[in-house]
């Protein structure tokens, strides 16, 4: 259910804040009663506790404002002859609450007004407790388990017994107006959110939708299949509901439902949690779409965002502490300023009662409308009469959150009607594929905008326009470059081959036969020590050698006509000792075929032949042994890079092959 990538949420950093240990509530008496509730619940202002008293049932009233230890004795607010199984504030009188017994009975207590859990005392200095509750409801036959208000209409009051039945009470009346049979103990329920509706979870496993004032189901199906109690809760003002279970394996789960069709299941099936034993507590912020479980004996609270059916795992709280009950302020009491949405409150270790606040990110200190939209207030919509009579309300009378922010005089607004999830998940499917097809329209647009020409295509920006750009985009042609620059750098000092043609001499007949013999034979080592020398040397010792051979040396006649040969001249190789980029092909074409006289006993063979030996003129030198390797490097230099330059053409007519493919289909697209 929830997302594999990460969404792009405005909750996605939602985080939880514990309060500082003077701000807790310290030195309780939690009961130890394994039914299963709350234990505790809030309206804001104050904190109910269900107490572990003897001689009767028993519930604290702590004000919010009273933190820290409180004293070994306390004002409480005894009237039951059994435990105090749950209680619950009035959403429209701050100073009401009521409270449920094992005795079978409901009571509802007035607050006084200067009550104080720290010093609540009488007349004689010695604490007093409330003993006399406003009105008392009888009707159930046995423990009543579960109370819940109204969300909307005044005095009106739900409650759950071990009878199997879930009672509506007029508390201004006293009398149960409806009663809803069920088959078994029903161990959860909730209104909507216009409280027309009445959700309830049973122990003989069924998840059942009611119309309340109809007395008739609307859905029924198969819940949790976990023999352990689960929980529901509504998803705001939607037609969709949310439960909270276990499966046989004692796996604890989620399933969101549809209300309208309970007996298929629920929707994607369950979402399992872990595998823990503690009952899961739901809390759903409908003003921001998240759903907060808190597990009953877990320290953690998790909190996931709601959105078209799916749960999203934002994060969770973490805590080594762990908590047997859970309750969540009324929006309308939470720190706009900070930009906190949700102000909870957990018990820990029966003794004490820890606040947690969580916060939305923000460093804007200005009022933030969109985690803000208007909360239910404190006015209720309908009055009991008019709501058991069949009058309809969209739900509470909201308040905007801005007036709060501005500590103004809240305005208040009607509620809007339910959504149905199904309708908007179809709207917003209908309005991504518009958006769809609109972007592919622009797309259409665009490229029909488009003027092709193929010069201009992006696709050509890769290819090399001239061969100075093959020799770069090559990196073999430039390695082989570099290696042959570095073993011309290593050749003999002594070697000289100026740019001019007229440096090139005539060899006596003798000194070809030593040229002949000394190729096949290694360098002395007087050479191999030369190659040692830096560029500076080498560079200043090339004068001397010329002047003593240029004295010995006399010209030959020559006695045949020998074929001429080109040769590689290695201009820029030898005469520079670095050359820091590779030799372009231009210079190479253009320089490296040169007429040479051939040498008796060196024959090299050349790729094309000129017209005559004369045209050219014939001018030899006295050449060291490395000349003639110098030579066949350089010849088969060339004719790598003749190679590799054809194999960068042939690349490049498949690519113009391609690209001419490509347009056609663009001209093809254009013309449909």
């Amino acid at each position: 259910m929830s997302g594999k990538f990460v969404r792009a949420s405005k909750y996605r950093h939602v985080y939880g804040q514990p309060s500082k240990k003077e701000l807790c509530y310290e030195n309780l008496k939690i009961t130890k009663n394994a039914w299963d509730s709350n234990i505790i619940q809030t309206n804001g202002k104050y904190i109910s506790v269900n107490w572990d008293a003897s001689g009767g049932g028993a519930f604290a009233i702590i004000p919010i404002n009273e933190v820290g230890k409180a004293p070994d004795t306390v004002s409480l607010f005894r009237g039951h002859k059994g435990p105090v199984l749950d209680t619950a504030f009035n959403p429209f009188n701050e100073q009401e609450v009521a409270s449920c017994s094992d005795d079978g009975k409901i009571l509802i207590w007035t607050i006084p007004d200067d009550y104080s859990f720290h010093k609540y005392l009488d007349e004689e200095e010695e604490v007093k407790d409330i003993i006399e509750p406003t009105k008392i409801l009888e009707g159930h036959s046995k423990k009543v388990g579960l109370i819940n208000y109204h969300p909307c209409a005044e005095n009106v009051l739900a409650s759950s017994s071990l009878d199997y039945t879930v009672k509506i009470w007029n508390t201004k009346t006293g009398k149960d107006e409806i009663s809803l049979k069920h088959k078994d103990l029903v161990t959860s329920f909730a209104f909507n959110y216009n409280g027309s509706l009445l959700a309830t979870t049973s122990r003989d496993k069924k998840l059942r939708v009611w119309d309340v004032r109809k007395g008739e189901i609307i859905s029924e199906g198969a819940g949790h299949s976990g023999a352990k109690p689960s929980r529901v809760c509504w998803l705001g003002n939607t037609d969709r509901i949310v439960t909270t279970g276990f499966s046989r394996l004692s796996d604890r789960q989620v399933g969101i439902w549809d209300i309208n069709n309970v007996e298929k299941g629920p929707i994607d099936g369950f979402l399992v949690v872990d595998a823990s034993s503690g009952v899961l507590i739901p809390y759903f912020d409908e003003d921001t779409s998240i759903l907060y479980i808190a597990g009953k004996g877990d320290g953690n609270i998790r909190y996931y965002e709601y959105e078209n059916d799916l749960l999203y795992e934002l994060s969770q709280y973490a805590s080594t502490d762990p908590q047997r009950g859970f309750a969540v302020t009324p929006k309308n009491k939470v720190n706009v300023k900070e930009n906190e949405v949700v102000k909870s409150f957990k018990t820990v270790l029966d003794n004490s009662i820890e606040p947690i606040s969580f916060y939305v990110p923000r460093r804007s200190e200005l009022f933030q409308a969109d985690i803000y939209p208007d909360c239910p207030s404190s006015e209720p919509a309908i009055s009991a009469e008019d709501w058991f009579g069949g009058k309809e309300v969209n739900g509470p009378i909201l308040m905007t959150m801005e007036s709060i922010f501005e500590g103004k005089k809240p305005e208040f607004k009607d509620s809007k009607p339910a959504t149905k999830v199904s309708e908007a998940k179809e709207q917003s499917d209908k309005q991504k594929a518009e958006a769809r097809q609109k972007e592919k329209e622009e797309k259409e647009k665009q490229k029909s905008t488009i003027k092709v020409e193929p010069k201009n295509i992006d696709t050509q920006k890769d290819e090399p326009k001239n061969v100075d750009d093959v020799l770069k985009s090559s990196s073999e042609i430039g390695n082989l470059i570099n290696k042959v620059v570095d073993q011309s750098d290593d050749e003999d000092p002594e070697l000289d081959l100026d740019d001019k043609e007229d440096d090139w001499e005539e060899v006596k007949k003798s000194d070809v036969k030593s040229l002949s013999s000394s190729e096949s034979k290694k360098e002395d080592p007087k050479q191999e020590e030369t190659r040692e020398e830096e560029p500076e040397k080498v560079e200043s010792k090339k004068e001397e050698p010329r002047k003593a051979e240029s004295k010995k040396e006399e010209p030959v006649k020559e006695t045949k006509k020998e074929e001429p040969v080109k040769e590689t001249k290695n201009k820029e190789s030898e005469k520079e000792t670095k050359i820091e980029e590779p030799v372009q092909v231009e210079q190479i074409s253009k320089e490296a075929v040169k007429p040479v006289e051939t040498i008796k006993a060196t024959e090299v063979s050349t790729s094309k032949k000129e017209e005559s030996p004369s045209s050219s003129t014939t001018t030899t030198t006295t050449a060291k042994p490395t000349l003639g390797s110098a030579i066949e490097k350089l010849s088969n230099l060339v004719i790598k890079l003749e190679s590799q330059v054809e194999k960068l053409t042939e690349s490049g007519l498949e690519k113009d092959e391609r690209l001419k493919s490509l347009e056609d289909k663009i001209e093809q697209l254009l013309r449909k």
